[in-house]
């Protein structure tokens, strides 16, 4: 299991583009994927569930990450915040 925390930069937070290509990322991985904010516990691979967790710009989220290839989605989650969560190009 890895654990990071990581500032959403992004004007929007994790709301509807943004929490979508959170979930995209975390998808392309076999581990399972959450993030805690406040007192909510998200999968980061339902769009729902981000969405449900209502965070904003500037807030810090723990992400979790536990299974095989934990390492590279960690890493690969915490380039797309900090890139924005733009769409890929």
């Amino acid at each position: 299991m890895v654990i990071r925390t990581a500032v959403i930069n992004n004007e929007s937070g994790l709301h509807l583009k943004p929490a979508a290509r959170f979930c995209e990322e975390a998808l392309k991985y076999e581990s399972t994927v959450t993030f805690t904010f406040g007192n909510t516990t998200a999968n980061a691979k339902s769009v729902l569930s981000v969405l449900g967790a209502c965070v904003k710009k500037g807030d810090e989220i723990e992400i979790v990450c536990n299974g095989e290839d934990e390492q590279e989605a960690i890493e690969g989650l915490c380039r797309v915040i900090e890139e924005g969560l733009r769409d890929e190009e």
